[in-house]
């Protein structure tokens, strides 16, 4: 009787371990849109590992991955639940909407930083996607930091090993000024540089260069100073956000912001916070690389 018992347990024990496992997934994101981390559930049985394809060239090997979509469109996803040379595998179409306000990703060692484009600034707007569409900031270094206050790019002549002479270059022309009230100098905004003093009386902008913002906390009477000594008023929202998430106040109404950077903040810190030399040029290179959202 024993001997029946071991070889039945024996036989239960064959059947068990021909079971395939069972690929099975959800996609829990209530906003399937660009930009929005898609949250997969993995529901698979019996597997010991598993094989994510997200459909856009990257995967996962994590049990229930957070995978965010920058380009909009239809993604085929697929999961293999493995158990050693067993595989079995789910397909699911995912449906990406484009953004709502056009948007960039500015790629960085330290970091990405995801930038909202404003509308009320349409001449800086589409001449940033105009450039950014033709690659021309691929490779450009922030040849200009400077801690509490901003991190600049966009100098064509940086894509090299010059270090010399940088913050003139550009694309050969400049694009006139778009002041908006509604925009200020917060932390994150990015806004373009441009050259200073009577020889640019109507403030153009710089055809490629901006910075962005880091800044630091503002004191109230700052801000009610600069109001009565400017057509500026600022909304007590503004004002608050001056006062404890800081900016550079001082360039409202002088400089184009066109945008603000709506994640990667503590990117802007992280560069900010790099050793510099001569003339705020990052003893270290700090390259970028800009993609359009859409």
């Amino acid at each position: 009787e024993m001997r029946i018992f071991i070889f039945l347990g024996i036989i239960s024990l064959g059947l068990m371990s021909c079971a395939k496992p069972i690929a099975d997934f959800s996609v829990q994101s209530e906003k399937k849109k660009v930009t929005v981390p898609q949250l997969f559930e993995n529901k698979s049985q019996k597997a010991k590992s598993y094989e994510w394809n997200f459909g856009d060239g990257t995967s996962s090997t994590e049990q229930s991955p957070s995978h965010t979509y920058y380009h909009s469109g239809n993604y085929n996803v697929t999961l293999k639940a493995i158990d050693g040379k067993k595989i079995t595998t789910k397909k699911m179409d995912i449906l990406i909407e484009p953004p709502t306000h056009c948007q960039v990703l500015i790629e960085t060692e330290f970091g990405n930083m995801l930038i909202e484009l404003s509308d009320a600034t349409p001449l800086h707007r589409d001449n940033f996607l105009k450039l950014v569409e033709q690659g021309y900031y691929n490779g450009l270094a922030f040849h200009r930091v400077i801690r509490n206050f901003m991190i600049q790019g966009g100098d064509p002549n940086s894509k090299g090993d010059n270090t010399q002479g940088l913050g003139s270059g550009g694309p050969g022309y400049t694009i006139p000024a778009e002041f908006v009230d509604t925009l200020y100098h917060l932390k994150g905004a990015i806004a373009a540089a441009r050259t200073g003093g009577p020889s640019n009386p109507e403030k153009r902008s710089s055809g490629s260069q901006f910075y962005i913002v880091q800044g630091q906390p503002v004191e109230p009477a700052y801000l009610d100073a600069k109001e009565a000594s400017s057509n500026l008023r600022y909304p007590s929202s503004i004002k608050k956000e001056y006062e404890t998430k800081g900016g550079t106040p001082h360039l409202d109404g002088e400089y184009t912001v066109f945008g603000k950077v709506i994640e990667g903040l503590d990117v802007i810190d992280k560069i900010a916070s790099q050793p510099t030399g001569p003339a705020d040029r990052p003893i270290s290179p700090i390259r970028m690389k800009i993609i359009t959202v859409k």
